[in-house]
């Protein structure tokens, strides 16, 4: 079977010239100003306020697991947060003490220690509302860390799904309390502007929030919510199901929301909308995809190795769903699986605008795991990385990178602080033609992210299924050939394989091969004929914390009049 077709399906808007984006980020920086002086005003938190909830009705059950012995850890008095740590006692105020790290204090304000503290039993129940109300006190009026939708979002899902825990072993008044915090922050989740590219995911939270408050102020907040809901999701989810931003975590967790919003909708008597079912459908088949044979989740664009057992929860629901398929076009990704070796290569547009805020400048990037050892990867880079942009560059992932150049680039300055790190000058057109045979599997993929230097990017990957190698060829191909017999020009370039922080790899005395190793302890041969051959050192990010790697750099030159290319093979090494 051939298939040849660019890549498609994929949001994009056109490229703004940067006068375009300035003045889309001084609009931007205007509306921020206003809506914050309007959100901390007595007028907007009175409007917040109506009308008041009147009880808790649904209990919506989040399929993510949950960690009672970090629960029991906060109990005694030490909590522990994306990396961070803070000491306070059984009976401190983490919300009255200096944050050791921007990351812990994000966490801490969106209550991502609420279930694993809800799940301690009655005692971090009671804990959980002294620790509410300490919130309260202090932010719970307004703040503009704190009540960013940043904050807002995951600190209202939380909310709703330990509404009935913490109403168990709260007081009449406690309760009250608890039900007005998640009428007014599921309100003003509505209103929050600072990252549109979230606009489904916050109406999905808020439409949680309202299955969980009863009658009318519950009912309101679901019927705006589903209008949300139904006018986004076909455009966030796409056919193929995977999530707009290309970022294969995203749909994971969007994946987890809509099964608790189907949840608690079916409490509340109200069915699913037919948009909602499908979509869960489409990004069960997605997770799918992209588990590769190591059990954990591709990571691209922004998007984590995601464990095993968080998948397995997300598709527990489903877990005799079909077979995943060899390509997802409309996400721009493909799947080539032999006896040994799977490769999951990204072979579409990196998404535009908005949505690109994780986006990489990464075409034809790939991750390879031989049998169970995840070898080739990329730097992982996350949001939850911080400020590391540089590692959302070409160079960052095992793909070609061309000087000291990238097919694409973060925004920065006050344009990104404005609209958010988008990607711009990026790949805007991939070719993609695959061929299926007995005997293996051909991939060719070329985009155009190189186009200001005057060159396209080829690559071709066939994976022997017979003889259980995957060979590959990178060129660069000029876009306008031109005199080769003018002044002779050249360029450093070369073909990137990021190492997993689990693997090793050494030259061997031809000063050319490559031995890799994973766990396993089962050696992998990487032969090429580039010019020189090096192993560097790199870094690869584990739920935004950076571990030690190692990258092989096969490098070349090349003149953009004539091109120039690297061939390689991946083989396994007897014995």
């Amino acid at each position: 079977m051939v298939a040849e077709r660019p890549a498609r399906g994929l949001p994009k808007m056109p490229a703004l010239p940067s006068g375009g984006l300035m003045t889309r980020a001084i609009g931007a920086n205007i509306k921020t100003h206003v809506e914050r002086e309007w959100f901390g005003s007595p007028p907007h938190r009175l409007l917040l306020s109506l009308p008041k909830p009147r009880g808790l009705a649904a209990h919506p059950h989040d399929p993510r697991s949950v960690d009672p012995e970090h629960g029991r850890k906060i109990l005694a008095g030490i909590m522990t947060l994306s990396g961070g740590a803070l000491r306070v006692g059984e009976a401190g105020d983490p919300f009255d003490t200096p944050s050791p790290t921007r990351r812990f204090a994000l966490a801490l304000h969106r209550f991502d220690w609420l279930p694993d503290l809800v799940a301690a039993g009655s005692d971090g129940a009671r804990r959980s509302l002294r620790l509410l109300d300490d919130w309260r006190r202090v932010f719970g009026r307004w703040n503009a860390f704190s009540w960013s939708g940043e904050c807002l979002e995951r600190r209202v899902f939380h909310l709703s799904c330990a509404a009935r825990a913490l109403a168990a072993e709260g007081s009449d008044a406690e309760v009250a309390d608890l039900a007005l915090d998640l009428a007014r922050q599921a309100r003003q989740l509505f209103k929050a502007s600072d990252a549109p590219e979230r606009v489904l995911e916050r109406a999905v939270t808020a439409t949680i929030a309202g299955c969980v408050l009863a009658e009318k102020p519950g009912d309101q907040l679901i019927d705006r919510g589903l209008k949300i809901v139904s006018a986004q999701i076909d455009r966030i989810v796409l056919g193929d199901g995977g999530h707009a931003t290309r970022s294969p975590e995203a749909g994971l967790e969007l994946l987890f929301d809509l099964l608790t919003l189907d949840d608690a909708l079916g409490q509340r008597g109200r069915p699913s909308p037919e948009a909602v079912s499908r979509a869960i459908d489409r990004l069960a088949s997605a997770t799918r995809f992209f588990t590769l044979t190591d059990g954990q989740l591709a990571a691209f664009h922004g998007g984590e190795a995601v464990p095993a057992a968080r998948i397995a929860a997300a598709l527990a629901h489903d877990d005799a769903g079909p077979r995943p398929p060899h390509s997802a076009s409309h996400s721009g990704y493909e799947r080539m699986q032999g006896a040994s070796i799977l490769v999951m290569a990204d072979a579409g547009i990196p998404a535009t605008g908005h949505l690109s805020r994780a986006a990489c400048a990464q075409p034809a990037a790939v991750e390879i795991v031989c049998g169970k050892d995840r070898l080739i990867t990329s730097c992982g880079w996350s949001p939850e990385a911080g400020g590391a942009h540089a590692f959302r560059l070409s160079d960052a992932a095992s793909t070609l990178s061309l000087g000291d150049g990238s097919a694409g680039r973060p925004l920065s300055g006050f344009r990104a602080h404005a609209l958010g790190p988008w990607l711009v000058d990026g790949a805007t057109e991939v070719e993609v033609k695959r061929h299926d045979a007995d005997n293996g599997v051909w991939l060719d993929i070329t985009h155009d992210g190189w186009k200001r230097l005057g060159l396209s990017h080829a690559r071709r990957l066939f994976l022997d299924i017979a003889a259980d190698e995957l060979r590959g060829e990178d060129s660069l191909i000029p876009l306008t050939p031109g005199d080769a017999a003018g002044p002779r020009r050249y360029l450093p370039f070369a073909a990137r394989f990021h190492l997993h922080p689990d693997a090793r790899a050494s030259i061997a005395r031809d000063g050319k091969s490559v031995l890799i190793r994973g766990p396993s302890n089962i050696g992998w041969w990487l032969r090429n004929d580039a010019v020189d051959v090096e192993i560097a050192a790199s870094a690869h990010f584990d739920h935004g914390q950076a571990r030690k790697a190692g990258q092989i750099v096969l490098k070349s030159q090349v003149r953009p009049e004539v091109g120039a290319k690297i061939r390689w093979k991946l083989t396994r090494a007897e014995g």
